[in-house]
């Protein structure tokens, strides 16, 4: 009996579909851009009665879809919208824009499997459901995961003959040469030296950092020197001509050095000396409480716990740059830990808690906040709709909108009350001092019950502690 092939699903004008843009930074050979991608699935779209919304437009830009550690967020995203039934119809240039790996293709098809997705691409369309076209795509991925995994080992052959040959790794511009390594700048050369001479003589690479930003002098990437940067070039064999391949040192470049090698040995001697004493007193150093919970109202970014001079502080991590962007504000760590720490006391022996939180309800400034996004959101969908604003100026105050209400809606899910057992109720001060008590976990409960703890500016007199500089942001409990 000769075997008839099912019918391709009809396809309803007007059906809802996702469009999925990548290009990798390297190895694919068909490097069409994302821009020329997305066009060529909207004239896919247009031809087949396709609607796509501007929220189900995914790209994955400079990401591989070979490799397979690398994230691709986009690619996450659709599946997820996919399960989701927002749609089941995925326009891809290509399959091989989609996945290059075989176990990419299984995560689809098991979609697939409960949702019955259609995959169209500029020659043809493929029904997930339909086992012929399973069978082509599998070997479609197949060959294009062969392909990868060919030029990555012809990729990998040419690095190691080039490290054994002694010619420099290719890519970006490495700071004292020009972009093929080989040639020295002269100018930023005087500069490598004068960091490897400074430092030497005891200056610090933050110190030498702020001295490069006065100056005016730029990284290769046109940044301000920072004392990580300044690390990283102490760091490097390139200035020294040592050749690395896989982190290890395969022997001497056939570039010119910059350092000789008595000041480059003389240098690894006291990094690796520093090194040492920084472990040891990271092994020695106290256990900062509220980590990853002290916040500066200046910058919004995280205080750390360090010591200066010999008090230990909440220090801004924008500490250490040098732009405008540099903040010093900081706070002593004992006084602001035994702060937080009776109010966390007090607040747990408030609680009367079993099990899982009793009211999942959002505060009301919160809800409102989440149905003015909302509002929000609606209206700009007009704007879009109305042509008052471009699909890239849509999509990048979407996100910023949906960004808002996630993070809002993060508060409603209900979470398990394990970490607070036996530290409720009136007992609730002996137990967080109680001997089994670790550091630990106290810093755990205190993210449990804290959102953040706030630092301002200081009115006080300097040596005079200022209490009304702290606010808590309490979790909804």
């Amino acid at each position: 009996m000769q075997r008839t092939k099912p019918h391709k699903p009809t396809i309803a004008p007007g059906e809802p579909a996702a469009l999925y843009c990548r290009i990798s930074q390297a190895d694919d050979d068909d490097q069409t851009g994302v821009d020329r991608q997305e066009r060529i699935c909207r004239e896919i779209a247009e031809r087949r009665g396709l609607v796509i919304d501007p929220a189900h437009v995914f790209v994955d830009n400079s990401r591989s879809a070979w490799s397979r550690g690398r994230k691709r967020p986009g690619w996450d995203q659709l599946l997820e919208r996919a399960e989701r039934r927002e749609f089941r119809h995925i326009i891809a240039y290509h399959p091989d824009r989609l996945m290059r790996q075989p176990r990419d293709l299984e995560e689809l098809l098991q979609v697939s499997d409960e949702h019955a997705i259609t995959l169209h691409g500029e020659a043809n369309r493929r029904d997930l459901s339909d086992p012929d076209d399973r069978f082509i795509l599998r070997i479609e991925v197949a060959h294009a995961c062969r392909s990868s995994d060919d030029t990555s080992r012809r990729l990998k052959s040419a690095l190691k003959e080039r490290a054994e040959t002694g010619l420099p790794h290719s890519g970006k511009r490495r700071f004292g040469y020009e972009k093929d390594g080989m040639t020295i700048r002269k100018d930023e050369a005087e500069i490598v030296r004068e960091i490897f001479d400074r430092y030497l003589k005891g200056e610090s690479p933050s110190a030498i950092g702020l001295n490069l930003h006065k100056r005016g002098i730029k990284t290769v990437y046109g940044k301000e020197w920072t004392q990580g940067t300044v690390r990283a070039l102490l760091d490097s064999r390139h200035v020294a001509g040592i050749r690395m391949h896989q982190g290890e040192e395969v022997g001497q470049g056939k570039w010119p050095a910059i350092i000789e090698p008595g000041i480059w040995e003389e240098t690894r001697t006291r990094r690796e000396y520093r090194s040492a004493v920084h472990q040891t007193n990271l092994e020695l150093r106290r256990f900062y409480l509220l980590r990853g919970l002290v916040m500066c109202k200046r910058c919004g970014t995280l205080m750390s716990g360090t010591k200066v001079g010999a008090v230990p502080s909440y220090l801004c991590t924008r500490k250490s740059r040098n732009d405008e962007k540099k903040c010093v504000r900081r706070i002593t760590a004992v006084k602001l830990e035994e702060f937080v720490t009776e109010a966390a006391i007090n607040l747990l022996g408030k609680l009367a808690v079993s099990g899982k939180l009793a009211s999942t309800n959002l505060p009301d400034a919160a809800t409102e906040s989440v149905e003015a996004d909302q509002r929000q959101l609606d209206e700009l969908n007009e704007m879009w709709t109305g042509k008052e604003i471009t699909t890239a100026e849509y999509r990048k105050m979407r996100k910023e909108i949906t960004d808002r209400i996630a993070k809002t809606q993060r508060r409603l899910v209900v979470r398990p009350m394990k970490l607070l057992d036996g530290l409720t109720g009136e007992g609730a001060k002996a137990a967080w001092y109680a001997d089994d008590m670790t550091d630990e976990r106290r810093n755990a409960v205190l993210r449990f019950l804290f959102s953040g703890v706030v630092i301002d500016a200081s009115s006080k007199p300097s040596g005079v502690f200022d209490w009304d500089r702290i606010a808590i942001e309490q979790n909804p409990l």
